[in-house]
This record gives structure tokens, sequence and C-alpha cells, in this order.
């Protein structure tokens, strides 16, 4: 035999032998406790307002159904919804029976209406709308009928009806409000407005909440795409590759998701191309309180 030919099957028997290697893993995404239980949260979630209000357009429906797919894909779970989003709920349910798998979903919606009765029964609508045997949070959006609600939640959380009770407000109102009911009561989960250009939460609610133990979902994270209009033609600055961001999107949402009492933010799409891109945030690295602050000043400068 040819002493070359003779060497290169000596060599081929020995790879055989050999253990194969492990295969890389693959990246975990980020996640963040749930201070109430532990549990630990993907810090980046999905927003369904006006994105998934597309009513019986069935090709948007097929879109919709890709942007779901893509979001537990890539490393998601928590969806947040509520009857408010007109048919949004409905569309999510849809969603939903046709994924190719059971997602790892962490179900979020709301309460939003007067009356204890018209709440049990829009809660439950909801429960059909999506499909699911139980919601793991239920939250009373807007802080409407608050104390009505809450009571209603939680005797549905001792009957193991709902896991978490939450409360909302967005667009920075009603923020004293907020304040008022969660030191009346410790939520499980608080949600309220808090992006780059939107940081008023900084100076009372996200400290309090924080002190009270709640977890916290950042809604309006792009402040309804205004952000993306301040940093269109603007490149990202070197050093934003120090946390491992190649676009704007994951800049403004790990801004948030590193901010201590911050537990989840909730972008909304309709776009595949976008959702990728906000679930890069769920890895790498994340600033710390320093490069918080000059990111905020950089982004100030734009």
């Amino acid at each position: 035999m040819n002493p070359e030919r003779r060497r290169l099957l000596q060599g081929l028997g020995l790879a055989l032998c050999l253990p194969a290697l492990p295969a890389a893993a693959a990246p975990a995404p980020l996640r963040k406790p749930i201070p109430a239980s532990g549990e630990r949260l993907p810090a980046i979630g999905l927003g369904t307002w006006i994105t998934f209000d597309v009513g019986g357009d069935m090709i948007a429906r097929a879109e919709r159904l890709k942007v779901l797919q893509g979001f537990f894909e890539g490393g998601g779970s928590l969806v947040d919804s509520s009857p408010m989003y007109a048919s949004s709920e409905d569309v999510i349910g849809w969603c939903l029976k046709r994924l190719p798998q059971k997602p790892p979903l962490f179900a979020a919606t709301k309460v939003w209406t007067w009356g204890r009765a018209l709440g049990v029964r829009q809660m439950e609508a909801s429960r059909r709308f999506w499909g699911l045997p139980r919601f793991d949070l239920m939250q009373i959006h807007n802080m409407l009928d608050w104390q009505t609600h809450l009571e209603t939640l939680q005797a549905m959380k001792a009957e193991g009806r709902i896991r978490y009770i939450g409360i909302t407000t967005s667009h920075g109102r009603r923020h004293e409000e907020l304040e008022a009911a969660m030191r009346a009561f410790r939520f499980d989960f608080v949600q309220f407005t808090y992006n780059l250009d939107d940081r008023e939460a900084e100076a009372r609610l996200l400290p309090l909440a924080l002190e009270r133990g709640s977890a916290v979902i950042a809604n309006r994270p792009f402040q309804g795409g205004n952000l993306f209009g301040r940093v269109r033609g603007k490149p990202l600055p070197p050093w934003a590759r120090e946390i491992d961001c190649d676009n704007w999107a994951q800049y403004f949402l790990k801004f948030i998701i590193a901010h201590p009492a911050v537990t989840c933010a909730i972008p909304a799409t309709s776009k595949v191309t976008h959702l990728q891109e906000n679930m890069g945030a769920l890895y790498g690295r994340l600033p710390d309180a320093e490069l918080r602050q000059r990111m905020a000043r950089h982004f100030a400068t734009l």
C-alpha cells in the first residue's frame, strides 16, 4: 500500500476511536427573577398593542404567527395583552393553536372595566380567546376600579386560577396614584412606561418596586417608535460593542433591562426582522450603572 495512503487510513481510524467533542452550548437568554417567587423570566417580552389587532385579515394573522413563533424561538416567554387591544387577544389565541410545538408561554393580560361582575366576565372571555386553562399574570389595566378588581384577583390567586397579580399605567400618567396603590398593596407585578426618553419612573416608581418586591414590566420601550426617529441615519457609538449591541433596538432595550428593578421590557412589533433585532437584547453583556449613564448622555445629544 502507498505509504501516504496508509498514514491517511491510520489517521482516520484513530479519529473514529476518539470520543466526539461536545457541541458548543447555545447562549442562554438573560432571565431576571420575579421577586415574589424567585421564578426567572426572559427579560424581553412581547407587547401586542396595535400590532396584533388585525381582526380577520388572514394574511396579517399569518404574519403575526411568524412573529410569535420567532419570539419563542428567540428565547422569549412573556406575552402581554389586554381586552382594550380590540382583536389582539383573539389573534394571539389563533396563533397559539397553530404553533408547531407547545411554547414556553408566560401569559399576561389585563382586566379593563368597571365592577366585579363585568371584570369576572371579561377575564373569562380573555381566557377563552387565548385558549388557556389559566393566566400566569392578570393585571388591572390603567388602574381602572383597581380596589374592586384586586379583591377578585386575590381570590382567583388563592384558588390557583391565576399565578400573579399586577397593576398597570402607561404614557407616564397616574404615577402618584400608582405609587399610592403600590404602598397599599404588595403587587407581584407593576407595569409602567420606562425608556430613554421617558425616565420619570426612575425618581419614585422603580425604587419603590425594589423596596416592595414587585417585578417591573416596562411598556413603551421605544416610546411608540419615536426613539428610532431620533437616531435615524445615525451610527451606534463604537463603545456599544462593549455590551454586544448590533442595532439601536438593542441599545434601547439593554438600557431598560439593565436597571436592577426592571424584570422585563415588552416591545411590540408586527415584523419578524424587527422581532429578531429585539430578541438580540436577550443575549450578551448588559451595561453597568456607569455605562447606562453614558448611554443616556449620548442619546440626549442626538
